[in-house]
């Protein structure tokens, strides 16, 4: 792989797939926490109204479900996290990609493009580990609650 298919072929795409999972994750956790907040600031509101509202105390608890549901979905599959380390993660490889293409330290060698290939796959390396271990905490959440 030369130079120019290295850059198109695995660091831009490496790039945009970071990028995109970063915003998908982003747009989840702040969706289930809206919802959780919504849910959360109607239940004294909806209290208040007890003997107005009819089925009062059904929408009550199931706005209290939707809570627990949120928080349990947000910590299982946790956006945040994902979030932030792939957000991380993008802005890191297109630091190393602006840096090598002006031709800045530690870029400005003879070997520039094997030190970029061999830091640029180091991130990737070290952000799969990252999230091997957040994707094991998230299977022994499932099994230690099924017991």
């Amino acid at each position: 792989m030369d130079e120019n298919e290295y850059l198109e072929n695995r660091l831009n795409d490496q790039i945009n797939w970071y990028n995109s999972r970063s915003g998908d994750n982003q747009k989840y956790y702040k969706n289930l926490r809206i919802l959780e907040i919504v849910c959360a600031a109607t239940i004294p509101f909806m209290a208040g109204f007890g003997s107005v509202i009819q089925y009062n105390e059904f929408i009550v608890g199931f706005l209290g479900v939707v809570i627990a549901v949120c928080a349990g979905v947000t910590a299982l599959n946790k956006y945040q996290e994902n979030w932030i380390m792939y957000r991380t993660t993008a802005e890191t490889l297109k630091h190393e990609k602006y840096l090598y293409l002006t031709k800045s330290a530690p870029y400005d060698g003879d070997l520039a493009f094997q030190y970029l290939v061999e830091r640029v796959e180091g991130l990737i390396s070290r952000e799969n580990s990252q999230w091997s271990r957040v994707s094991k905490g998230k299977s022994e959440n499932k099994s230690n609650t099924s017991k």
